[in-house]
């Protein structure tokens, strides 16, 4: 097991010492040199440091295809923060929300919504389906009173992804507000927002870009945003306040994640130098194939029909043998020095293996390996 794959195509070296593979959908697996990035100390007025803030700024909007037309925002705290940030300082006292809804991600945009006490209303659909367009389309002609609309592109809960271009032509012709949570999604799959019509994107720094935790990041529209100053329901996530910083003086109106965005610098040049957006997802699909040809043939069966698959995270059910317990099956796995992920579904037994990180074939192999190890030892055979 290799600590992080890709090393001889990015000209890092292999570290003597190894982290567990991180078979999560984050925090995940970093690179070497995205490590070392941290291990300097630059103060938060430093221009050094600006130059750094600005500079992944400007990498940000040009990975959103936003061009001109958009601006990215750094915002301290994970990424939940950060959708919080959005929902609490973007919709005004007299807005209302539609909330796309098809897993534990889409019911915390609505928890968030309730607790800032912001008019919604919420389109449910089951954790194994997509929330359907045209139930969308309903909803908005016959509540006018709708200002804004929001979805999870990628909703981990299962690994499914939603059709977010599809739901922005209908947001744009109803001309609404549209958030998307690209959380789990924004750096392997390929996303504009132009063509998607995203008024706002929702990102975190050790997702897909292979950072570590320390902030979300937004994509927004200019000319959106800037119709949103006094909206805010909070000072510290105040998205407009923490915009018109950044762009007076390109300081934080708070204490910084300094180190953090360091990392994601580096992180930053390692996607371009891997060959941006697309190649990084097609390691991710890669990785996406052999875990699931390899848990198939033992005779695990994932809990999503193929068409409704995302590359990023699998969720797979518990097999039916009175031998497995998961708690112990996980533990030894983590033993072994593979890390995978509990389940998170309402109605089903499942736990979920994540495809993403800095990971490879190799590592994934190895993990299908202790899987199988794991299997003999708990006296479980699933297939004849």
């Amino acid at each position: 097991m290799s600590m992080f794959l890709g090393l001889d195509v990015l000209g890092v070296d292999i570290p003597s010492w190894r982290d567990k593979a991180l078979f999560t959908p984050g925090p995940l697996n970093t690179s070497g040199p995205t490590k070392q990035a941290m291990l300097r100390d630059l103060g938060s007025r430093d221009t050094e440091f600006i130059e750094v803030v600005k500079d992944v700024r400007s990498r940000l909007v040009g990975l959103g295809d936003g061009h001109e037309e958009y601006t990215s925002i750094i915002m301290q705290g994970s990424g939940t923060f950060g959708v919080e940030s959005i929902l609490s300082s973007t919709i005004p006292q007299d807005g209302k929300l539609l909330i796309l809804i098809n897993g534990a991600y889409g019911e915390r945009m609505l928890k968030i919504a309730n607790i800032h006490r912001i008019q919604t209303v919420s389109l449910r659909t089951a954790e194994d389906d997509v929330p359907d367009p045209k139930s969308m389309r309903e909803a908005l002609e016959s509540d006018p009173s709708i200002t804004h609309v929001a979805v999870v592109h990628c909703e981990t809960t299962t690994g499914i992804i939603n059709p977010i271009e599809e739901y922005g032509k209908i947001a744009k012709e109803f001309n609404k507000i549209y958030f998307v949570d690209a959380m789990s999604s924004f750096g392997a799959y390929p996303v504009s927002l132009r063509a998607c019509n995203i008024d706002y994107l929702i990102s975190s720094s050790n997702k897909c870009i292979e950072g570590v935790p320390g902030f979300s990041f937004i994509l927004a529209k200019i000319e959106t945003l800037k119709a949103t100053e006094g909206f805010a329901r909070t000072l510290s996530l105040d998205l407009y306040a923490q915009w018109k910083g950044l762009e007076s003086d390109g300081q934080f109106r708070f204490t910084p994640p300094i180190h953090a965005i360091l990392a994601f610098r580096q992180a930053l040049l390692e996607l371009e130098k891997e060959g941006g957006v697309s190649a990084r997802g097609e390691r991710y699909k890669r990785n996406y194939v052999i875990t699931l040809s390899a848990m198939e043939a033992l005779g695990f069966k994932p809990y999503l029909p193929a068409e409704k698959r995302g590359y990023i995270i699998t969720s797979f059910y518990y097999p039916a043998h009175p031998n497995f317990d998961f708690r112990k099956f996980y533990e030894l796995l983590s033993a072994k020095g593979f890390l995978i992920y509990p389940g998170k579904l309402s109605h089903a037994d499942c736990f979920r293996i994540g495809h993403v990180g800095r990971l490879g074939a190799s590592d994934v192999k190895g993990l299908m390996s202790a899987i199988s190890s794991v299997l003999k030892k708990m006296e479980i055979k699933l297939t004849e």
